[in-house]
């Protein structure tokens, strides 16, 4: 398939998921998935070093304190298999602590070029490593990497970070339902998964004082302008992060400032914003330590190890395909 095709498609593909998100009857919405061209991952890699966004230093501590404990539960020989992989910084201590073992062919899994790019050069890098990157969504880049697994071969699945938070948790448990499809009796899911805090500090990881989540979540607007050809006036929305108690998530939001009109030319769509309306751009479930393993049992899995990071409360959880 030609560049040009793929860039066509995916423009296709933005533009009706942006007018089917924007139309919907009640809560507007934009998937979460779009927040990530490359000056959104740019400003996640941003937010990730804030202060108050203590899961992404959670996550790391966990790998490096036990990634070769994690890698000595697993057979061999184990190729692994990112879903989105981001820059994959935070993989490098499950492939360095492989790589003492065995050759390792490592496949990021990325829907952003850019991020995709990033990883590619830096995982590269390691001894007895080879990189092999898919810019595809996560199941579909899975199933390729799936295919080409030789027949000896065990695959480790990372979906580090709490992207499954991203999903509803119904929603979620399909995700990983799905995914275990993929998979056969011996391979394995790395899965982390951000715990409950108290809500200030929940709040406080999604809108920070400096605004650089802010910046993120209304790069959402800039996004559909520049590949849409929409007007968005970003100054006239406000960032937004509301704890949902009910469903144990915190949501960000995009409030209109005043009433105002917006074209999205490629979307065929004019929208009607009224002040204080609000386009939800994202979800962020939390875990109870022991729900994870439940939503392992419901899914195909066992859970053969949970480490639980003691300064931010978050767990990575390495789960076998049965």
């Amino acid at each position: 398939m030609s560049t040009q095709t793929v860039a066509t498609r995916h423009v296709s593909e933005f533009a009706a998921e942006v007018r089917a998100g924007l139309t919907k009857g009640g809560q507007r919405e934009l998937p979460s998935k779009y927040l990530y061209d490359e000056l959104g991952s740019a400003l996640f890699e941003a937010i990730c070093v804030l202060p108050e966004y203590g899961l992404t230093r959670a996550d790391a501590r966990l790998l490096q304190n036990h990634a070769r404990e994690i890698v000595n539960r697993l057979p061999s020989p184990l190729q692994v298999a990112e879903l989105g992989s981001g820059t994959g910084k935070k993989t490098r201590w499950i492939l360095e602590a492989l790589s003492q073992r065995q050759k390792t062919y490592y496949y990021p899994i990325e829907i952003s070029p850019s991020a995709l790019a990033a990883c590619e050069k830096e995982m590269g890098q390691i001894d007895l490593v080879s990189v092999v990157g898919y810019e595809r969504p996560y199941l579909e880049g899975l199933r390729a990497v799936a295919d080409r697994r030789k027949e000896a071969d065990h695959l480790l699945v990372l979906f580090l970070g709490s992207t499954v938070g991203n999903f509803d948790r119904d929603a979620g448990r399909n995700f990983l339902r799905e995914l275990r499809e993929t998979l056969l009796p011996g391979d394995a899911l790395l899965l982390g998964t951000d715990l409950e805090k108290d809500i200030q500090t929940q709040i406080l990881a999604y809108d920070d004082p400096a605004g650089v989540t802010a910046a993120f979540n209304l790069n959402i607007l800039g996004r559909i302008n520049r590949e849409l050809g929409a007007n968005f006036d970003l100054k006239s929305f406000r960032h937004e992060a509301h704890w949902n108690a009910g469903e144990r998530r915190i949501e960000m939001h995009l409030c209109s400032l005043r009433r105002q009109a917006v074209e999205i030319p490629a979307a065929g769509l004019r929208v009607i914003l009224n002040q204080e309306e609000t386009i939800w751009t994202e979800s962020s479930h939390k875990y109870k330590a022991e729900e994870v393993l439940e939503m392992a049992a419901d899914t195909g899995f066992r859970c053969e190890g949970q480490w639980i990071d003691k300064e931010w409360p978050f767990a990575q959880n390495l789960l076998a395909a049965i």
